[in-house]
């Protein structure tokens, strides 16, 4: 008789293992005051191979990425490089003097792939993370595209696992399950990726215009997570 009891209080353990909920975090668009950090990659023109020049540490505005606190947005434009020299510029006004090509009406002479992130260490690891927000408007023309991303960084930044999706118009939301170990880096935000234009010329390419506060959906999420774990300590 034993063996046929057995069975059920398995399969009833088995029932309670599939009902406690998997690790979850949901994150959000921060304002200015969030610890936003800025990184560039650089590449050639794809008519001149496409290849990488550089990267490395930028500045928030320099990106450009611009916070109105007070309109609760976040407004992602092409980058500008204020350096005129022909790295960055071609002469495609047929009269400017080398070295110094830049100015308005030149076009830029490079690929900017600007990344607008947060970075937590540690504690986004092992579990799923899911990053949500709007995106209030895209008037972007094909010159530059924008992306949203979540990524998962080894120790030491030597690979990383992504996902990502383009930006669009309304909400959004992303999720990357996280690798199990503490010493990791889950970094979440947006890419702008296209030529550099001079500062004077950058209206006619467009921009993205995105919502710093949580979407009512998120809240209420959060909200109901605090409600489950009340629940849980009583």
């Amino acid at each position: 008789m034993k063996p046929k009891l057995l069975l059920p209080i398995l399969a009833a353990a088995g029932c309670l293992s599939l009902s406690v909920p998997a690790r979850a975090a949901v994150v959000n668009v921060g304002d200015s005051n969030s610890t936003w950090l800025g990184f560039m990659n650089v590449f050639d023109l794809p008519e001149n191979g496409g290849g990488f020049q550089f990267g490395g540490g930028w500045g928030v505005p320099d990106l450009v990425s611009t916070f109105d606190d007070g309109a609760e947005t976040l407004t992602l434009s092409p980058n500008t490089i204020g350096d005129p020299n022909e790295y960055w510029y071609q002469n495609t006004s047929g009269t400017a003097t080398a070295p110094d090509f830049g100015g308005p009406g030149q076009r830029g002479n490079k690929v900017m792939e600007a990344n607008l992130y947060i970075e937590e260490t540690g504690r986004l690891v092992n579990q799923t993370v899911t990053f949500t927000g709007n995106i209030l408007a895209d008037t972007t023309t094909a010159a530059h595209r924008g992306v949203i991303f979540i990524k998962d960084f080894a120790p030491d930044y030597s690979s990383f696992t992504e996902s990502s999706i383009p930006i669009a118009p309304g909400p959004f939301s992303v999720s990357l399950t996280t690798a199990n170990d503490p010493a990791r880096h889950v970094q979440y935000g947006f890419q702008f990726i296209g030529e550099n234009v001079w500062v004077t010329d950058t209206a006619p390419f467009g921009s993205v215009v995105i919502g710093t506060i949580p979407e009512p959906s998120t809240a209420l999420l959060g909200l109901l997570g605090l409600g489950f774990l009340a629940r849980r300590r009583r």
